[in-house]
């Protein structure tokens, strides 16, 4: 039964926030670099993910010959076996570091969507903050402003100022 790997896993992330297949955002990251910045990091990202999980495949293999059923080892084929399993865990652990790299990346993307989406709503609702601040009634008068705060002179102070 086959077990979905963190590149599978990567790879659906991907696909599902961008909404093309795999395929077709590699061309996008390579030929239009600066459109998409976000894309190109994941696609970079996933590129390291695949050259981990060769790895973490590769000292599977390793680690399944050295302790198969019904072989016992040599005295110094236990050190390979640690070596190997140390390998393996490290593999692990930087495919887990590059999954949640990417997961980050789609997160951000998520996140500034609404701002690339709607850049001319929000310049409406600037507009109409700018303009309510100076808005008067036809004819009124204006509101009158704050009170001018009194001059004195300076009360006198000890010690030097800073």
């Amino acid at each position: 039964m086959p077990t979905t790997t963190m590149l599978d896993q990567a790879t659906a992330m991907i696909e599902n926030a961008w909404g093309q297949p795999l395929e077709a955002l590699e061309v996008l990251a390579v030929r239009r670099p600066s459109a998409d910045p976000l894309l190109r990091c994941a696609m970079h990202t996933r590129t390291a993910l695949a050259i981990t999980d060769n790895a973490v495949t590769a000292h599977q293999d390793r680690l399944h010959a050295l302790s198969r059923h019904g072989y016992v080892p040599d005295f110094y084929e236990l050190d390979r076996i640690t070596e190997t399993a140390i390998s393996l865990r490290v593999a692990h652990a930087e495919s887990r570091a590059y999954l949640q790299a990417i997961r980050r990346v789609v997160e951000a993307r998520e996140a500034a969507a609404p701002e690339v989406e709607a850049p001319a709503v929000q310049l409406a609702q600037a507009a109409v903050a700018r303009s309510g601040q100076t808005r008067h009634a036809p004819g009124g008068v204006p509101e009158p402003s704050s009170p001018a705060a009194a001059v004195e002179p300076p009360a006198p102070t000890t010690g030097p100022r800073r």
